[in-house]
């Protein structure tokens, strides 16, 4: 198994080698964004609420179109991030946006050196655990930066689906976290075609482990959802069957895609 070093710095330059295709690609819409469009899903807005005055923490926040929508509807938010290009370039959109959104470029496990204050929500979303070997101190990060009763919102996709060879064809990977996950990928989720060659080093994990070390880091679970679609058309094999929900074709609506929890400091 590699060291903590190379993992991060084989991941580093991977979403830093990403970031301008994603910037460019259909799928980020930045023109649209730039034009006002909010970026989040029903998944988690009906979590989130009124969040008007409410100080909150963005973990993983790529270029950080999420933490600026949180800005535009009156939050005060901060986006952290592990590629120093991507932080970059979102200083720049919020900049030329003229918005009062604040960006770290850190590794998440050390964000607490960073930044020295406390939120009101922490937030996550889509494709984030899995760059973590260790959940237990992911969840104590998030426990760190949670005022008392603050809250904890997360939307991601389903460790069901991560099983699954690039086609869903087969059963390829283990559902639980027994080893580190070392691929070589051309092209990017944004953009398939893109002349891009990359490596990534990921882990599964079940939920078992995701809840449990919520809970052993004193956040109490108010709701956990499953849902058999996808907001996002980043994988192969899918097909839209309402407007911006998607599913693996044959699969229909036979497995989990995207799971949301909504959890309290206490």
């Amino acid at each position: 198994m590699e060291n903590k070093l190379d993992y991060i710095n084989i991941n580093k330059q991977t979403w830093n080698n990403k970031t301008d295709v994603h910037i460019a690609s259909e799928f980020y819409d930045m023109q649209g964004f730039l034009d006002g469009k909010s970026t989040l899903n029903s998944i988690e807005l009906e979590l989130l609420g009124d969040i008007k005055g409410k100080n909150i923490l963005h973990l993983q926040c790529h270029f950080g179109q999420n933490t600026m929508t949180f800005s535009r509807m009156g939050a005060k938010a901060t986006g952290v991030d592990l590629s120093d290009k991507a932080v970059e370039r979102a200083r720049e959109f919020a900049a030329k946006l003229n918005l009062d959104t604040t960006f770290v470029c850190c590794d998440i496990y050390d964000a607490p050196k960073f930044i020295d204050e406390k939120f009101d929500i922490v937030f996550t979303s889509y494709g984030t655990i899995g760059w973590f070997p260790d959940l237990d101190k992911w969840a104590k990060v998030i426990s760190h930066f949670l005022k008392p009763d603050g809250k904890f919102i997360m939307a991601d996709f389903h460790p069901v689906v991560w099983m699954f060879d690039n086609d869903f064809k087969e059963i390829f990977y283990n559902y639980f976290n027994v080893e580190p996950i070392i691929e070589d990928e051309s092209g990017t989720y944004a953009d398939k075609k893109a002349e891009l060659s990359t490596q990534t080093m990921t882990w599964n994990h079940p939920t078992s482990e995701l809840l449990n070390s919520l809970i052993n880091n004193g956040l109490e679970i108010n709701c956990f959802n499953e849902y058999d679609y996808s907001p996002y058309n980043c994988f192969n094999e899918m097909e839209e069957f309402e407007p911006n929900k998607f599913r693996i074709k044959h699969f229909g609506n036979k497995i989990p895609m995207v799971y949301s929890i909504l959890a309290y400091k206490k």
